[in-house]
């Protein structure tokens, strides 16, 4: 059985915290957007950095039967955009974090806390 939403947000963001993703951010956009139910935002200081998160995180969710939707960036490793369905992921590099600035754009939706 496939993990439930909350279930893969929680893997998604344990993925990219054991890769030492910088300032991990958890969207919650139920109340927001019909495009997912969470976003992860999260930022790696070089290219392979960038990768080596983006590749955990997709490990974690087949694992947990999840089916991924999409990947687009993994080349260029500048923004890498993993849609798992109901949490759609973005590993920026450090630099583009700053200049996309998502969580201003996103700043009616929720941050999801953790214990």
């Amino acid at each position: 059985m496939a993990l439930n939403p909350e279930q893969l947000l929680q893997a998604a963001v344990e993925a990219a915290e054991d890769k030492k993703a910088g300032n991990v951010v958890a969207l919650n956009l139920k109340e927001v957007s019909l495009v997912a139910d969470y976003f992860v935002i999260c930022h790696g200081n070089s290219d392979t950095q960038v990768q080596a998160i983006a590749t955990e995180i997709r490990k974690r969710a087949q694992e947990g039967g999840v089916t991924i939707r999409g990947i687009e960036g993994m080349d260029t490793a500048r923004w890498v955009l993993i849609d798992l369905g109901d949490v759609v992921v973005h590993v920026f590099h450090r630099d583009e974090r700053d200049y996309y600035s998502l969580e201003r754009l996103w700043s009616d939706a929720k941050v999801v806390e953790f214990a």
